[in-house]
């Protein structure tokens, strides 16, 4: 099944942005990495590619230092992108072009 997303990038961005904003720790997580993060939220791999981590336990711990309410409410095998597009009910772009949906946890695609 393929999905096309009518939220526009820009929508996405701000409500991703707001959504990382209301959990961020410091004035440095609002202001500078919700902004960054929901930006490459937007990109075609997983969030912590994209980021720039080798793995997904870096990202988790990058996740922990600056947004460590929304860490402790994720579901430990749900992937950081899917879990905060399904937070603000939407569907990351990413997941149009996804390969994997079968295995993606909870998938709405």
């Amino acid at each position: 099944m393929r999905f096309k997303n009518k939220t526009p990038l820009k929508t996405l961005e701000l409500k991703v942005t707001e959504f990382l904003s209301h959990y961020a720790n410091d004035a440095y997580a609002r202001e500078q990495m919700a902004p960054h993060i929901a930006k490459i939220s937007l990109m075609q791999n997983h969030l912590y590619e994209d980021l720039g981590f080798r793995n997904r336990i870096e990202m988790g711990r990058f996740m922990n230092e600056h947004f460590p309410r929304l860490w402790e409410m994720k579901p430990k095998e749900k992937l950081w992108k899917k879990f905060i597009y399904d937070s603000i009910n939407e569907v990351a772009p990413a997941c149009e072009n996804c390969n994997d949906q079968l295995n993606c946890f909870t998938c709405k695609v």
